[in-house]
């Protein structure tokens, strides 16, 4: 079950958290895994990963998402897609009074235009196909309000929305779109986050934003991880225009 044997997965952001654990089960499940990082160094690092634990395929370019030039030539070149994972993106503190504009056109350029920007590139191949599956990373940010978070909850708001808008357009073509909204992943993203905004205060900080989970701890890349896994395999041919939280009872049960 769960094999992705034959099958080409684009995967962005995969030089690190969530997309490293994504890029190496995916490669450990057989599919050729196309890392698209902007980050060189990580990527490479993830390719040590996939090339250490399994006999497996795996290409990394340099590419910034944002950029529509270079995602279309990164995608000509890597040729047939059957799996797009959009799960580059970036975090930022703020309000809406308290976020600049130059912060508020980076996250939607990062987040928003590069998952656009993916789309626009991968949808053609798979509609030549007749069939494809996108899985986009959305964040508990998208359903209920978090403190401090406004540009980027507007960015997860909109893979939220998009992600219907390309299952309802594409199902005629075969092309599934489903996405992950994660709480808190533990990830060198959050430790580095934590660092740059709460310094001298990290280990309260981290307490305090494992308890913020009902279940009591951050999420674990892995977690998130083996529910792509699930969502871009045959197994879940039937489901399509979903979100699916991760988030260790937050939304559900955070009262």
């Amino acid at each position: 079950m769960f094999s992705l044997k034959g099958k080409s997965a684009v995967i962005t952001g995969g030089g690190s958290g969530i997309g490293r654990a994504i890029s190496v089960l995916f490669a450990k499940q057989g599919a050729v895994v196309h890392i698209i990082e902007l980050n060189s160094d990580a990527a490479t690092e993830t390719l040590n990963e996939i090339n250490d634990g399994v006999n497996a395929e795996a290409v990394a370019y340099s590419c910034d998402v944002s950029n529509q030039t270079q995602v279309l030539d990164i995608f000509n070149k890597i040729g047939n897609i059957d799996i797009l994972v959009n799960n580059a993106g970036i975090a930022h503190i703020g309000k809406a009074d308290t976020t600049s504009e130059e912060d508020f056109t980076k996250i939607f350029n990062v987040n928003v235009k590069g998952a656009y920007n993916c789309l626009y590139a991968s949808l053609p191949v798979m509609k030549k196909n007749g069939a494809g599956v996108v899985l986009n990373m959305a964040s508990i940010a998208a359903i209920v309000g978090i403190t401090d978070r406004f540009a980027y909850s507007m960015s997860k708001g909109a893979i939220y929305a998009m992600t219907l808008s390309v299952a309802r357009d594409y199902m005629a073509d075969g092309i599934r779109c489903n996405s992950i909204s994660p709480a808190r992943v533990h990830t060198p993203f959050v430790d580095g986050f934590i660092a740059k905004n709460y310094a001298g205060k990290e280990a309260e900080i981290f307490d305090k934003l494992s308890k913020s989970q009902p279940i009591g701890r951050m999420g674990a890349p892995d977690e998130i991880a083996s529910m792509a896994l699930y969502l871009c395999s045959d197994e879940a041919g039937f489901i399509t225009g979903n979100d699916y939280p991760v988030d260790g009872g937050f939304i559900k049960l955070n009262n």
